[in-house]
């Protein structure tokens, strides 16, 4: 008894050796088979499908084994083997990529985490899709046919427009800002849908005391008695993210406090979720969604609407502002407050308090103090042109209530959680278009639109036609709404949209931010001043930046400093318009001397040739070798195929014997067979999308 015992436990570490060893093959041969099969694919794939695929392509190897019963077959089919086992790899690969595609799959933790998220999203779908089926906009949620009919501004249209309107009031959260956004985009919507929208209100009721008196706990990390000497529990303004109370600091000035609105994020995550789902579905339906740009719309707006949550990027861009327009100087005509930054946070925006009245009720006010309405709105545009042209850092969205008239006269920019930035090619390219609009040339507008919207080097620049068409189009705009008496209204920056979407331009996200910052000013303008003429203003401020820069080259005989298309030009008519018609000419001028002397050059040693170079773009030529790719993939995986049928049926018979029941041929056949259902499968995880790396 005690010899067997002994026996049994040198048993033991024996049978663990072995079972050890066991496992060690065959993760070694599940890697091996893995890693074979990710490299003939081409792709990189996880740790858990590469397991998955692993145990897929080890089965049916042993499957395989085990239905070959001679020996002598088995032996001489190893190869084979190994290759059903690839095939099976692959395979699990193929089909894991079809039913859940690379990066959807979710760990079962993520799913938990991320289920309450998924049915609150789905709960606040379906009450939108209710609320816009109650309306009857159903339709175009759906993306069934009849949406053309919406865009005519007949009495259908009007409908929907209103609808639209009436809905979005009645989502509120960040639809409301949407359908904001949308009023301002005349190159996207029909005049009767920008009316329509301009009228939406944000009636949002404030948030309770006791909930904003949390928040500015937590954001300032004491009570708010430590931090304000008082503050008005009635909040003087509320929008759907944040709301504004007026307060004193301990020992310092009254402020104006920000504050977001409790539980506000989660709510705008939600709406801008269905945001992108209806902008990105939209655009997979319509017929020119390239040129409309949904899908860059939504992602701009939700881009744009993350930033206002943080109120961080808010004061930066405060103070990018004041530092364009010196805002925070004594004497600066147009007033930005100083934010307290010791005191703001993600959440909570302390900043100085102006003390005036919006521009929209600012009439009045203007004549009780005797200021000259015209110079007060000349003021405020002219900051603004500053901004944009000479800076390129401006408010992007200057309405009435964002621009305040203040109490000593002077001009105050309220609420910079949008704000635009443009670099030099596109201030310059504007700077053109203004000079071309004072000369009444066509030809230069055309050639200055087209370096603004960025296709000098493609689109209408190349075929001739086109580019004819649309300057003369140009001209028959300037014509009608840039002649002499004209008065900029928003009839004419939807016409200019207009055009340029029916002529394939699609205009570039700074450059629109540029176009609604001027068409919102017309508006807030024409509250304070009825006959301010925006396009006299702006052409009398290409004016003073052309004297500047004329200045800057030579000195003007009898030129005096100042502003020379306000009070009569210090340059004489000729200078002036020798002096357009030359800075026109100067980017071209800079770079003919460089080319004319390598052409000379070229002629005196009889070097001069026309050389065209094909496949000159690096993404052609990556197109092209990938699809010669895929062809010579596919034919080799079709030839070996045939071979492999005709060898393992034909074959047979006709050949010597491997072993007593294998045929030479066949089995050259079934390794061909496998070769060609190995090269097939990379065929289809290509053409699935995902072409190998």
């Amino acid at each position: 008894m005690t010899g067997q015992a002994a026996s049994s436990l040198d048993a033991i570490p024996l049978a663990s050796l072995t079972l050890l060893t066991a496992v060690v093959t065959i993760g070694l041969m599940m890697a091996a088979v893995s890693v074979a099969s990710r490299r003939l694919l081409g792709i990189r794939v996880g740790p858990l499908r590469t397991f998955a695929a692993g145990l897929m392509g080890l089965t049916c190897m042993l499957v395989f084994k085990d239905a070959i019963q001679d020996e002598a077959s088995r032996n001489a089919l190893s190869t084979v083997q190994i290759a059903v086992g690839l095939f099976g790899t692959m395979a699990t690969l193929v089909l894991a990529e079809a039913a859940l595609p690379h990066g959807g799959w979710l760990r079962p933790v993520q799913v938990l985490r991320s289920l309450s998220g998924r049915i609150a999203r789905a709960r606040r779908y379906s009450q939108v899709s209710r609320i816009f089926m109650r309306h009857g906009l159903g339709r175009y949620l759906r993306g069934r046919a009849g949406s053309e009919g919406a865009l005519q501004p007949d009495e259908a249209g009007l409908r929907s427009a209103r609808a639209l309107r009436l809905a979005l009031e009645e989502c509120g959260g960040a639809l409301i800002k949407l359908g904001q956004v949308l009023s301002t985009r005349r190159d996207l919507m029909p005049p009767h849908f920008i009316e329509e929208l301009s009228r939406l209100q944000s009636d949002v009721p404030p948030a309770a005391w006791p909930e904003v008196e949390a928040v500015l706990y937590k954001e300032l990390g004491r009570p708010v008695d430590e931090v304000f000497e008082w503050i008005e529990h009635k909040p003087v303004a509320a929008a759907s993210i944040a709301q504004v109370h007026r307060a004193r600091l301990r020992g310092g000035p009254t402020v104006a406090v920000k504050v977001q609105r409790p539980g506000i994020r989660e709510s705008v995550e939600r709406d801008l979720d269905i945001v992108l789902a209806i902008t990105r579905g939209l655009q997979a339906r319509a017929r020119s969604g390239h040129a409309l740009g949904l899908r860059e719309l939504g992602n701009g707006f939700s881009a744009s609407v993350h930033e206002e949550l943080d109120f961080r990027i808010e004061a930066r861009n405060s103070a990018s502002v004041a530092a364009a327009c010196k805002g925070h100087e004594a004497d600066a005509p147009v007033r930005v407050p100083r934010v307290h930054t010791e005191l703001s946070s993600a959440r909570v925006l302390v900043q100085e308090w102006l003390e005036g009245v919006t521009l929209d009720r600012a009439g009045p006010v203007a004549d009780a103090q005797g200021l000259d309405r015209v110079k007060v709105a000349r003021t405020a545009f002219d900051s603004i042109l500053h901004q944009i042209m000479r800076v390129g850092i401006f408010h992007a969205d200057p309405h009435p209530g964002n621009m305040l008239l203040l109490s000593d006269g002077r001009i105050g920019l309220l609420d910079f959680g949008s704000v635009g930035r443009i670099g030099p090619p596109v201030r310059a390219a504007i700077q053109q278009l203004l000079m071309a609009v004072e000369r009444g040339d066509p030809a230069g507008m055309h050639d200055a639109l087209l370096d603004l919207l960025g296709t000098r080097a493609t689109g209408l620049d190349e075929p001739l036609p086109d580019s004819l068409l649309l300057e003369r189009e140009l001209g028959r705009f300037m014509t009608h709404h840039l002649g002499p008496g004209s008065q900029p209204d928003t009839e004419m920056f939807t016409a200019l949209f207009r055009m340029l979407t029916r002529f394939g331009l699609a205009v570039p996200p700074e450059v629109a931010a540029v176009f609604r910052s001027l068409a919102t000013i017309e508006g807030t303008l024409t509250h304070l001043a009825p006959d301010f003429n925006l396009l006299e203003e702006a052409r009398a401020f290409a004016g003073d930046m052309l004297t500047d820069r004329l200045r800057r080259v030579t000195p003007i005989p009898g030129g005096t400093p100042g502003a020379a298309g306000r009070e009569g030009p210090d340059v004489p008519s000729l200078t002036r318009t020798m002096a357009q018609e030359a800075l026109s000419l100067v980017p071209m001028l800079r770079r003919l001397p460089r080319r004319a002397e390598r052409i000379s050059t070229a002629l005196e040693e009889g070097r001069l040739s026309v050389r065209v170079r094909l496949l000159a773009d690096e993404r052609e030529r990556r197109f092209l070798s990938g699809l010669i790719h895929q062809i010579l993939v596919t034919l080799l995986a079709a030839c070996t195929g045939l071979m492999g049928v005709l060898l393992a049926v034909f074959g047979t018979g006709r050949g010597p014997h491997v072993t007593a029941s294998l045929e030479l041929f066949p089995l050259i056949g079934y390794h061909m067979l496998a070769v060609s259902a190995i090269l097939t499968l990379r065929v289809l995880y290509a053409a699935m999308g995902r072409p190998p790396t």
